[in-house]
């Protein structure tokens, strides 16, 4: 079935990581966060990809080419962002009057569920959830939907909308919807034209994860890297201790006297220690660098970034081509053992996390025995002195070229 992948965005809650690329091309595990979209999808069917693009295009263009994995590619383009209706109408001409699935390309969907939603059309995605009231939220009767209610003060199920919808051909026809309160043109009025016109099943899957935020990217990695299988293709020293699920790529290399305790992936051309401690999962990322007695915890350390001897990385996201300065230290846990808070678009913001560490943007630089407080940002381009302690975010660095 044809398939329109949504990767328009830029992702201002993910900043300062998008500075420089759209959410959905941050990597997760070994591959971008959309790819992991685009293999669900073609493995659950689909019979050619349509990727919505807007912001930094040229990065998915040139990751999924013409085709991708057998399936043939196409591109539209949403000039400004204005609603995943908006979205879905830009791609309407590169779509065959058929049936099609719309997918968020910053979502992770289980892809035995993505399998049945395919199978079921008309249908959407729907996932389980405590407390609905965040999000849009269906009436069912049965597995039929009958409506759905955007964040409810009184939810009619705890059933709610992943962004996965498998419409009939008609709704191509749907799109032109008002724009909502919000001022955007929303696909959740599409699908209540279709509710209209059809029986929509709800299939309710058994794994969904959005990824809008820093901490829900090191979940995302957290998620992918779980199901990681023992893999040793670089070159690890005889004293090096593996432990559990590791990959180590081709090109990458471990000296001596490191530890690293799966799960986790060390990726092509990277290099650990001699004598670094590796834990709990954590990608260190293509041709990145972890130096002698260098400690790095359940985080991302993305392509090219560098952390000097002696020091201390936990929970975190590290951007391309970061240097931390030697004995480098990152705060990962609050004093009062309250959860860690993080400015997202200008508010502080609950990341639901007891332990998470920092937020760090390409190209930023440390000096040598920085601390860096927990929850904090340091944008892209970003620099501190040696010997300072940041408990503030700092902003990205606009090029002057």
């Amino acid at each position: 079935m044809q398939t329109v992948i949504l990767a328009a965005g830029e992702g201002t809650r993910m900043r300062p990581l998008t500075a420089h690329r759209p959410k959905p091309m941050l990597p997760v595990g070994d591959r971008p966060l959309v790819a992991h979209t685009a293999d669900a999808a073609v493995a659950a069917g689909a019979s050619r990809l349509v990727f919505v693009v807007g912001y930094e295009a040229a990065d998915v263009r040139d990751h999924f080419g013409d085709e991708y994995a057998g399936v043939p590619v196409d591109y539209a383009t949403q000039t400004e962002q204005r609603g995943t209706a908006d979205a879905v109408r830009a791609a309407r001409g590169r779509l065959d009057d058929a049936p099609f699935v719309v997918l968020n390309g910053d979502d992770l969907y289980d892809p035995a569920s993505l399998e049945s939603l395919y199978r079921s059309a008309p249908a959407v995605g729907a996932f389980r959830v405590d407390d609905p009231r965040p999000y849009g939220v269906f009436d069912v009767d049965g597995d039929v939907v009958t409506g759905v209610t955007e964040k409810p003060d009184d939810p009619p199920s705890s059933l709610v909308n992943i962004g996965a919808y498998a419409f009939p051909a008609a709704a191509q026809q749907w799109l032109d919807v008002e724009e909502s309160s919000r001022g955007e043109r929303e696909l959740t009025d599409v699908l209540a034209r279709v509710v209209d016109n059809c029986d929509v099943r709800a299939i309710t899957f058994e794994f969904w994860t959005g990824v809008g935020r820093p901490w829900e990217l090191l979940g995302a990695n957290e998620w992918v890297l779980s199901s990681l299988e023992r893999r040793v293709d670089g070159d690890v020293h005889a004293d090096a201790d593996l432990r559990g699920p590791v990959v180590v790529e081709a090109g990458a290399s471990v000296d001596a006297g490191v530890v690293v305790e799966g799960p986790a992936l060390i990726r092509r051309d990277a290099s650990v220690g001699p004598n670094a401690y590796v834990r709990g999962a954590t990608v260190v990322g293509e041709g990145a660098t972890v130096g002698h007695a260098v400690e790095v915890k359940n985080s991302v350390l993305m392509a090219g970034a560098t952390v000097g001897h002696l020091s201390y990385v936990g929970d975190s996201v590290v951007g391309r081509d970061v240097n931390f300065g030697a004995g480098t230290t990152v705060a990962n846990l609050r004093h009062d053992d309250e959860t860690v808070r993080v400015q997202v678009n200008e508010e502080s913001t609950d990341t639901g996390r007891r332990k998470f560490g920092v937020v760090v943007g390409d190209g930023a630089k440390t000096g040598i025995e920085t601390a860096l407080n927990a929850g904090v940002k340091l944008g892209a381009g970003a620099r501190t002195e040696p010997g300072e302690t940041v408990t503030r975010d700092k902003p990205t660095v606009t090029s002057t070229e």
